[in-house]
């Protein structure tokens, strides 16, 4: 592009940009939006029905996380290995107040773990068995590695290892204790001379169906460990229990009564525990945590204002006449478009981000002196969410203003931008349809943009409700993004065609 070319451009940048700020309900109502998305965010964080009181644990990574279970542990000082045979993992689960059952969670944990002290939230790598899902090789929460299929039982016990050296944690499995395969490997970056390590058992609560729904119900497992053999720098004497945690959970759990505990047995020990050791995802399982979304459920208003403005920005000039004299200044038309949105969409993005900005902090504050605990997210995450909802209005004007281009009324415009985004996501995200509709909605519309104010993330090993209605969109944050500016870009070039062939 030569510099006359972009000399051409500034001055026209320049005019609409004038244009924009001297009319005095444009600019006013771009602040309104972002008061509207703080107004609403700060009705959603009145207190309510209080809540536990306690934040959450943090993991390594920033996110929330569970971190309860029942611990048979000795401290390792350097480098070591532990061996044991898992001989049994049963489970209980309570179908209703007051009744228990037998039954297994299928992610019931037994095995061997090594900790960066007993503190929750800390650093960890584990080597297990698991109710449903085989022997599996977790660590920091939110990394889990698949390794053989199939139950254990006194007639086939699962061998696990698991060897330290320095900061790398490797776990194994074997059949009978001779022949021995790799499960995964951990590296836990800072791990001290000293850690705790030895036996553990957790099992999170489990998802039962009920007469009005899908709910969840606690669970217990109690492991079986036998033959126990230590090499390396552990200390000497006897092993010590703790359960990890003061209750079960935020996952869902039996609570004070049923505590876990450890009994020895023969040369190993009966350990039962309940809980989880993973990342918090929220949904109906940890209900009374709030998250960054609830602290943004304002943008949809905030973005109908940006719709009413950025539509009336082409419209007016259409309806009063006007839109000759722009052309004629600058014949190039589709470059006025253009100019027209980098105003329009850079105000709402400064817009929705200076709201999202002030609404993060002020609502998570807001929450804990209510008595809520606030889902952690790590500082990436949050700073994606506050950028993003900034984008989401910014893509939201764009698509408005090529709208209005195409039909030329500032009413029809609003409407039609509306139908097409807020309205699905309202649809989807409130449980008035069912999660199949509402996904396919929140893939297939405007609304699909939502997504990149989303902070939860779907792990495979964590059991929720994953449906809009809990918070998830079925797309990726900026897949659905993407969704929403590909609608932005069609209407947008429908608009520039419409604009150089019909206009005068």
């Amino acid at each position: 592009m030569t510099t006359a070319a972009l000399g051409g451009f500034g001055p026209l940048l320049h005019a609409e940009w004038t244009k924009f700020r001297t009319v005095r309900g444009w600019w006013m109502s771009s602040i309104g939006a972002a008061l509207v998305v703080c107004l609403v965010g700060l009705l959603a964080t009145a207190a309510g029905n209080q809540g536990s009181g306690s934040d959450l644990p943090v993991g390594p990574g920033g996110e929330a996380v569970n971190d309860d279970f029942s611990f048979v542990h000795r401290p390792l000082t350097g480098d070591g290995t532990i061996t044991v045979a898992v001989t049994s993992l049963t489970g209980v689960i309570a179908a209703d107040p007051g009744h228990t059952g037998s039954g297994l969670a299928p992610w019931a944990k037994a095995g061997l773990i090594v900790k960066d002290g007993l503190a929750q939230g800390s650093s960890y790598a584990a080597v297990m068995v698991t109710g449903g899902h085989g022997v599996r090789m977790q660590y920091d929460y939110t990394h889990d590695v698949a390794g053989a299929a199939g139950a254990v039982s006194s007639a086939a016990p699962r061998w696990l290892r698991l060897r330290r050296a320095g900061d790398v944690l490797t776990g194994y499995r074997s059949a009978d204790g001779r022949t021995w395969s790799e499960v995964g490997t951990a590296r836990l970056a800072g791990l001290p001379d000293t850690v705790q390590a030895g036996l553990f058992v957790t099992s999170p609560s489990v998802e039962q169906s009920t007469g009005t729904g899908s709910g969840f119900a606690p669970a217990v497992a109690t492991g079986g460990f036998d033959r126990i053999a230590l090499d390396g720098g552990w200390a000497s004497g006897s092993w010590r229990y703790r359960q990890v945690g003061d209750d079960a959970g935020v996952s869902g759990s039996y609570t004070a009564d049923t505590k876990g505990t450890a009994v020895r047995s023969g040369s190993g020990y009966s350990v039962a525990g309940a809980g989880d050791i993973a990342p918090v995802v929220g949904g109906p399982a940890t209900s009374g945590v709030r998250t960054v979304e609830n602290f943004l459920v304002g943008a949809f208003a905030g973005l109908v204002v940006v719709v009413v403005v950025a539509a009336g920005y082409i419209t007016v000039e259409y309806r009063r006449g006007l839109i000759g004299l722009t052309l004629a200044a600058s014949p190039r038309r589709g470059r006025v478009l253009v100019a027209k949105a980098l105003v329009v969409g850079g105000v709402s993005f400064l817009a929705g981000t200076a709201a999202a900005a002030v609404m993060v902090p002020l609502g998570g504050s807001r929450s804990r002196a209510g008595g809520f605990p606030v889902l952690t997210v790590p500082t990436g995450t949050e700073a994606r969410v506050v950028v993003g909802t900034g984008l989401l209005l910014a893509a939201a004007a764009v698509l408005a203003l090529g709208v209005g281009t195409v039909l030329r009324r500032s009413a029809v415009a609003v409407t039609v931008v509306v139908v097409g985004m807020v309205l699905p996501y309202l649809l989807a995200t409130a449980s008035v349809l069912p999660d199949g509709a509402a996904g396919w909605l929140l893939r297939v519309t405007p609304a699909a943009g939502f997504a990149v104010q989303q902070s939860v993330v779907r792990y495979d090993q964590v059991v929720t409700v994953y449906a809009p209605s809990s918070g998830y969109f079925p797309l990726s944050p900026w897949a659905g993004f993407a969704v929403l500016c590909g609608y932005a870009a069609v209407a947008f070039g429908a608009a520039v065609v419409l604009l150089r062939r019909r206009d005068a």
